[in-house]
């Protein structure tokens, strides 16, 4: 990808209290005017069309570093559900909501409830209330404080630190992983620090910001290891 992108042609005010859909399985009315926050995806999926296949990792980079620039596009990539995201990268994703916290307080969002207009905070809370569990897990600050001190750890966090945050976060991920057909092992602590401290960097970087999701595909993908043995 050469050069940069280009700035927007025109920018539209969101006025305070306009509510903005944050999370399109909610959006039920499509031919009711709203604010969309996930039409983001849409622009990014075009333009990795016109690009060559091993240019696509490249170019979604750029676009994400682009966006992260921009109080909406900084949003999009904390709320989108993708995929493993590492404890560097979300760190990246908090740090860039919290730039634009004071713009993004002017709008209600629309999140997973049908219905229900959140606050800024309450959304983060919705989003992110595992990365202050497993990141900054004490004190009474507030949630854009308990957001910043969650991203200054993961940001510089050590492979260790990263074993404890997932740690704090097993609990939350083995409620929700379904049936194992080897829950007493998988869920051992101490199975699970030695399957920690093997993993290859890329498997780790997947795990490392503590995610639940990204733990129970981690814990799934032991169960399977251990049912093939």
């Amino acid at each position: 990808m050469e050069g940069t992108l280009p700035a927007p042609r025109q920018m539209v005010e969101v006025h305070p209290g306009e509510v903005l859909v944050a999370h399109d399985v909610v959006d039920f009315q499509h031919e009711r005017p709203a604010w969309r926050l996930y039409m983001v995806s849409n622009v990014m999926d075009a333009l990795l069309d016109t690009v060559a296949q091993q240019n696509t990792l490249p170019t979604r980079d750029a676009c994400e570093a682009f966006f992260l620039e921009t109080a909406w596009g900084a949003l999009y990539f904390a709320l989108a559900q993708m995929g493993p995201v590492s404890a560097k990268r979300t760190a990246k994703h908090l740090q860039a909501v919290l730039r634009f916290w004071e713009p993004l307080q002017c709008a209600r969002y629309l999140f997973k409830e049908v219905g229900v207009a959140h606050t800024l905070e309450e959304l983060m809370v919705a989003s992110y209330d595992w990365a202050m569990d497993a990141w900054s897990p004490v004190g009474e600050a507030s949630v854009r404080e308990r957001l910043a001190v969650a991203a200054e750890r993961m940001e510089r966090a050590t492979r260790e630190d990263c074993i404890e945050a997932i740690f704090r976060e097993m609990p939350r991920a083995l409620a929700h992983a379904g049936k194992l057909k080897h829950w007493n092992l998988v869920a051992n602590p101490d199975f699970q620090r030695e399957r920690l401290t093997t993993l290859d960097s890329w498997f780790f970087e997947r795990v490392s910001a503590a995610r639940p999701g990204d733990l129970i595909w981690l814990l799934t993908n032991w169960d399977h290891e251990l049912k093939v043995q």
